[in-house]
Parts: C-alpha cells; structure tokens; sequence
C-alpha cells in the first residue's frame, strides 16, 4: 500500500481572505451542480489508467494536450514501463520519442523520468496520497495533484480547473476570474467538498458535448435558463 499521509484540503494561495460568496451566487451553484449530476450522473475522468501512478504519468502528458492523444500514447507506454522503477532506469531519449506526439515532449519525458526516481528513492515507488508531497515531485503542480488524489484515491483536495472548467465557470457566472488557481479559490467556496470531484468530470463533459468555446449548444442546453451565458456571443 502507497503511504498514506492524507492531508486536508488547502486552498491555493490568495494572499488575503476572499470574502463569502453571497445566498444569491451559492444558490445559483446549487442548481447548476444538481443539473450536472443528472446530465452526466457516471462522469468519471477520460485518462484511461489501471493505477495511481499510471494516472499520475498520463496527467502530465495532459499539459498542452488532448485525453485521446494521451490515451493513445500511453497505451503503448505503460506496455513497456510497468512502473516508477521502469520509468526511472529508461534512457531520456527513449522516453522523448514515446510521448513525442503528447507536445513539449523533452520537458514532460524529464519530468516523468525526475518525478519516477523521486517515487522509487523516497516512497518505495508508490504515489503518496497527500497534497503536500505530491506537489514536490517533478512535474507535478496542484491541478495534478488534485487530480490523482481525487480520482484515484477519492481524496477531495480541491477542484480541478482545466481549460474547460475555468472556462465554463467564468461563462456561467461561477467566478470573474481566468486565473485557474483563482477560479479554484471561487469553486471551493461555491462547490460542497463532496463534489469537488464529480463537479470537475461533469463540467469537462458539459464543455466537451454541449457547451464548445466557439459554439455553445444553448438551445439544447438543461442550464439554458440558469445560466448567465458571459461572453457568449461577443
């Protein structure tokens, strides 16, 4: 078993207190969070993984990068590197031509290869299951982080804001901010801590099948209604 140093949740660094979201914008969340959890009540995340560590790589190749690509990648990479120690002892170049494909591939091959041999020389080659150490290895901020604790071990630290998820918040009047760690800091406070989870999965699947950057479906859309629609249309 991966050492288990569960730490509790830490909101991202403010430097000052944000104040209470109001009744009005907490109950706003509500709606759109129960809405959610009916349109895509089996959300779960796109990176096809069998372990917190395979999780952990494929989070990392996600940079920059679609799940499909990444899945594609590692379909064949997780054939050849069972595990840390694997990824660790690889020659660099050999792991530059395996995730080529995934972007900005010498600096991610560096920092799988750096983040492995911390796993193999400090935990025994498993993935911790706290906040705090995870975000000390290479690679590894506190989008990732979130992400293996939550989905691979079910341990809410935070919500994870990608691309989609920043996005979508800001249109839907969750937030005014474009800054990922600042939409985090708005979500925790809107979101209850048992959904950070499932909120982020659901929010990445809203804005991949209904609500697109470009052309958001808000004909068709359950939150039509509900939401504010910022910028759409400008």
């Amino acid at each position: 078993m991966p050492p288990k140093r569960v730490s509790k949740p830490t909101r991202p660094t403010s430097g000052s207190k944000k104040p209470a979201p109001s009744a009005e914008l907490k109950s706003h969340a509500a709606k759109i969070i129960r809405q959610l959890k009916k349109d895509f009540p089996d959300a779960d995340c796109a990176l096809v993984h069998k372990t917190p560590f395979q999780l952990l790589v494929a989070t990392i190749l996600s940079a920059q990068c679609t799940d499909e690509r990444v899945n594609l990648v590692c379909k064949d990479l997780f054939r050849k590197y069972k595990k840390p120690a694997d990824f660790a002892a690889a020659p660099i170049g050999d792991l530059e031509t395996a995730v080529k494909s995934t972007g900005f591939f010498r600096n991610k091959a560096k920092n799988i290869k750096a983040c492995s041999t911390e796993l193999v020389g400090k935990y025994k080659g498993q993935v911790p299951q706290d906040l705090d150490s995870l975000v000390e290895l290479a690679g590894v901020g506190r989008k990732t982080a979130n992400v293996v604790l939550g989905t691979a071990y079910g341990i809410p630290t935070g919500v994870v804001v990608d691309t989609h998820v920043g996005r979508l918040s800001l249109r839907m009047g969750l937030t005014k901010q474009k800054d990922a760690a600042k939409v985090e800091q708005d979500l925790m406070q809107l979101v209850p801590q048992d959904e950070w989870i499932g909120f982020s999965h659901r929010m990445i699947l809203h804005g991949r099948q209904v609500c697109s950057a470009r052309k958001p479906d808000c004909d068709n859309c359950s939150l039509q209604k509900s939401c504010p629609k910022v910028g759409v249309g400008k």
